[in-house]
């Protein structure tokens, strides 16, 4: 496999630092550049040990700080610096493992530069999913899936269209509150949303997966990522996160991508794809996982996935305000300010006021998620 220049947006989160393992793992990924929020420590530290010369910080309070100890690293600052970083070093690839939507200047610098994408935000595509995907079918940039989910869909459609798939069926956990009456996830606190039974993921993500808002927008991603119709994506409860989506074809045939539920398989098939390499993970225990359960998940205790198909079927802006107004609700909740349900509450009443813009350019989509935003932290 010929050696891949590769930078990763988001470095130090939870997929970002799997995504450093790996890359120490892999001899023919070469890290080029490195961006992180604001963590300039471990940014440092990530650079020496994958000897990068180029790091980043979307804050740029922490630039100085981070100068002091990059080594001689060149020091890029805010989102203006990530792009030319991202220009300057001209990469195969760029795994862009930021959270919220900070990352959509680096996908589309990394588009116009005619890198490919290894996505593992979901919020780019679900504010921005019809203007990303024309960008990159324009420049001939392909978009490789990290999301398990949807690097399970991309595996199983290998070699088949869209047009061959009669539905793809997402799994989810569940999540902490599975068996949780509404009550109790009424009265539930961040630290118990936190608590998830299977993945070690962010913080925003996991209070996503404990409310299915992870779904929700993994609904709204698979229908740019793959070109479907609302009705052609649905959703399974699978607790034990070990068959990680499946696709259903037009005769009749499913099949399902299975593996053991760590998030280092999706990064390393993206940043290696099309091409299979020697991976970190144990062989499959048959024995350990010898009972797969699946249910339908609850909707009218779970209200979000309801969200996601509206967004779809209105279109237009309505996706971006839906993201918007759940990550000032998370980020209320967090801030122990509002409930889980005051979370969909939010969101419901942000899309309800919203007048959604058809074919939006991106200075309207980002008017929409400015006044979700604004709407949501009043409401």
């Amino acid at each position: 496999m010929a050696l891949k220049r590769t930078v990763i947006i988001g470095s130090t989160g939870s997929i970002g630092e799997n995504a450093v393992k790996i890359a120490s793992h892999l001899i023919n990924i070469k890290v080029v550049g490195l961006a992180a929020n604001k963590n300039f420590k471990r940014l440092a530290e990530q650079s020496r040990t994958l000897g990068c010369r180029d790091v980043a910080l979307f804050d740029e309070s922490a630039c100085d700080n981070l100068a002091k100890i990059a080594g001689g690293a060149r020091v890029h600052r805010g989102q203006a610096g990530i792009r030319a970083m991202v220009e300057r070093n001209n990469p195969d690839i760029v795994l862009c493992a930021s959270s919220g939507i900070a990352g959509l200047d680096a996908v589309l610098a990394a588009i116009s530069c005619g890198a490919d994408i290894a996505l593992a935000n979901k919020e780019v595509i679900v504010l921005a999913g019809e203007l990303v995907t024309a960008k990159a079918k324009k420049r001939g940039v392909r978009i490789i899936p990290v999301d398990s989910e949807h690097s399970a869909i991309f595996q199983c459609m290998a070699g088949n269209g869209s047009g061959f798939v009669r539905r793809v069926i997402l799994t989810a956990s569940g999540g902490p509150f599975r068996n949780a009456s509404s009550a109790k996830i009424a009265t539930a606190t961040a630290k118990s949303a936190l608590l998830h039974p299977v993945w070690s993921m962010g913080v925003k993500t996991t209070i996503d997966s404990a409310t299915l808002m992870n779904k929700a927008l993994e609904i709204i991603e698979a229908k740019w990522l793959f070109g479907l119709a609302p009705g052609q994506i649905d959703v399974v409860v699978h607790p034990q996160s070990v068959v990680h989506s499946m696709v259903e074809f037009i005769d009749g045939s499913i099949l399902a991508q299975m593996s053991q539920p760590d998030m280092k398989l999706p990064i390393q098939y993206a940043l290696t794809y099309p091409e299979r390499c020697p991976g970190m993970l144990k062989p499959f225990d048959f024995a350990k996982f010898a009972k797969l359960e699946f249910e339908i998940p609850d909707r009218s205790k779970f209200p979000s996935l309801d969200f996601a198909y509206e967004a779809l079927n209105k279109g237009g802006t309505m996706p971006a305000v839906m993201n918007a107004a759940n990550e000032v609700a998370v980020a209320r909740f967090i801030r122990n300010e509002i409930n889980i349900p005051g979370i969909w509450k939010t969101i419901e009443k942000a899309m309800s006021r919203h007048k959604t813009a058809r074919n939006p350019d991106m200075a309207q989509i980002m008017a929409a998620d400015r006044d979700a935003r604004r709407f949501a932290e009043s409401c």
